[in-house]
């Protein structure tokens, strides 16, 4: 049964050309040399990358309907909030590997486009496999409420990023550097090819988002199983995610109540699809109760914040 999809081969081919020609520009002109982001340029960038997506909604509105066009933000909001999720982990990945800011973006520009290869084959293949077995949303359903719940419930606990088995499998393959040369991933020396910890931080990186995608894919299913609505929603929200990154690193950890958010997301859109022959919420009121649940989390966060915060003038107490 072929997909039911907007995307023609031409609009899939003119969307994946863009994604290739900012992605070279983004590396070979305005981070052709390493340098540390700055909080102006991150938010610029943020401000491009969301720019583009709300341009193609646009594009999506006009020429597909205004139910196409509240899919595509409803998916690329889902998406957003899960990736945020990511910067957590970031965080503490390149913490563990002691990768200075000057070379992260390198490690993410790099990450970011194996995820983009990753996803769209992830994407293929459960949109397929939904089309062929109507049974497997209920599975991405249950999936999705039993991980939204897990997250809810779960104490927070140390990660050990170079505990993974991938990095103990690199390093079974190459002799790891102690040290970083620079922005290799590999170097030589006396003739032997030697990994340096740039690559492990990559290598945590990619395994991540294996990880997340897990989660992130069958949630924009629940919204909709257009594969170009879909895939598109899930590239700008990644694309975005480095200069996310580099504007949230210094105060993520401030959205103390987040992760409940999304566990309410989560468990929200995977009760979604379990009901979706019963009952289809629409998307509308999918994308308020959605952008609800994250704005309240984000606000509560933030109050929290500022009740714990100590009075001007004082110093915390230790």
């Amino acid at each position: 049964m072929p997909f039911e999809t907007i995307g023609s081969p031409l609009l899939w081919a003119g969307f994946i050309a863009f994604v290739l020609a900012m992605l070279a520009v983004d590396l070979g002109v305005f981070h052709r040399k390493a340098h540390e982001v700055s909080l102006k340029e991150a938010a610029i960038w943020s401000g491009v990358w969301a720019g583009f997506a709300v341009l193609f909604n646009v594009g999506v509105y006009f020429w597909f309907g205004a139910d196409r066009a509240l899919e595509f933000t409803t998916g690329y909001l889902i998406e957003k909030a899960l990736a945020i999720d990511n910067i957590f982990v970031f965080v503490i990945i390149f913490s563990t590997f002691a990768i200075p800011a000057i070379y992260q973006h390198r490690v993410l520009f790099w990450g970011v486009l194996g995820a983009l290869i990753m996803r769209a084959g992830f994407i293929f293949a459960g949109a397929a496999f939904i089309q062929r077995f109507h049974w497997a949303i209920y599975v991405f359903g249950g999936v999705l409420a039993v991980t939204g719940l897990r997250l809810l419930f779960q104490r927070d606990e140390a990660v050990h990023p170079e505990k993974n088995f991938m990095v103990r499998w690199v390093r079974r393959v190459f002799p790891v550097t102690s040290t970083l040369s620079g922005d290799k991933f590999f170097v030589l020396e006396e003739g032997r090819r030697f990994a340096t910890p740039l690559l492990l931080a990559l290598v945590v990186v990619e395994v991540s988002d294996v990880i997340f995608a897990v989660d992130s894919i069958p949630a924009i299913f629940a919204i909709t199983t257009d594969p170009f609505i879909v895939f598109t929603s899930n590239i700008f929200a990644i694309l975005g995610l480095r200069s996310l990154y580099f504007l949230l690193a210094g105060i993520i950890t401030k959205f103390s109540y987040l992760k409940v958010g999304l566990s309410f997301v989560l468990i929200f859109v995977g009760a979604k699809m379990l009901l979706v022959d019963l009952y289809k919420v629409p998307i509308a009121a999918s994308l308020g109760i959605i952008a609800g649940i994250l704005a309240l989390s984000v606000v509560a966060s933030l109050l929290k914040s500022r009740w714990q915060a100590p009075p001007k003038g004082e110093s915390p107490v230790t």
